[in-house]
């Protein structure tokens, strides 16, 4: 079987596990072995095609949404601790685990801002995620003759925007059916132009 044949079955069945992401108890577990399917099928079509920079970008993107998650969650917690009046140190007793709960207006507010400053930098991350996941796309896009990956690249990215009012859930559902017929439609072989240029 060729690499651009597994990476064929491996994108479209990882894009498939990843539409099935929303399923409550096991739809993370799917999504999380969706998208390492799908990552694995651009390192083969990375190699088939002999551009590493589609993979590479495409790498880069899984970092930048990697590292904006944890520090998004790592910002929320210290927010979160800051908010309820605990320190990182040890209680020496364990019903200071359960002291008083400030709700004041000053405390409230200050969690409405924590939560905006969370969110605000992970959409920041996403959004820069996003813009190398059209690179690697659109590179296979051109190499391919698959123009699916191209538009589905671009509505990633406008989905990506939009995240900030909600409608880029709808936007970025649509680029994943997308993204999964674009895989289920890469050919058997690199088109003629694409091996004349790896010869050149």
């Amino acid at each position: 079987m060729s690499e651009l044949s597994q990476a064929k079955i491996m994108g479209g069945v990882g894009s498939i596990l990843m539409l099935l992401s929303f399923i409550p108890t096991v739809g993370g577990i799917l999504g999380i072995i969706g998208f390492i399917l799908v990552l694995i099928a651009v390192k083969y079509i990375s190699d088939a095609v002999g551009d590493r920079t589609i993979f590479n970008n495409m790498l880069i993107s899984v970092i930048l949404g990697i590292i904006g998650i944890v520090v998004g969650l790592v910002m929320g917690i210290i927010s979160l601790f800051t908010l309820l009046g605990r320190s990182f140190r040890m209680p020496s007793d364990f019903s200071e685990w359960f002291g008083p709960i400030p709700a004041s207006p000053e405390s409230l507010m200050s969690l409405i801002i924590g939560v905006i400053i969370v969110l605000v930098i992970i959409w920041i991350f996403y959004i820069i995620s996003a813009v190398f996941l059209r690179k690697s796309f659109t590179a296979i896009s051109s190499r391919l003759n698959v123009k699916l990956f191209g538009t589905a690249a671009f509505l990633y990215l406008i989905g990506s925007i939009l995240l900030i009012v909600l409608v880029g859930f709808i936007v970025l559902l649509v680029a994943l059916i997308l993204q999964t017929i674009a895989f289920f439609s890469i050919p058997e072989s690199p088109p003629q132009q694409t091996l004349v240029s790896q010869t050149m």
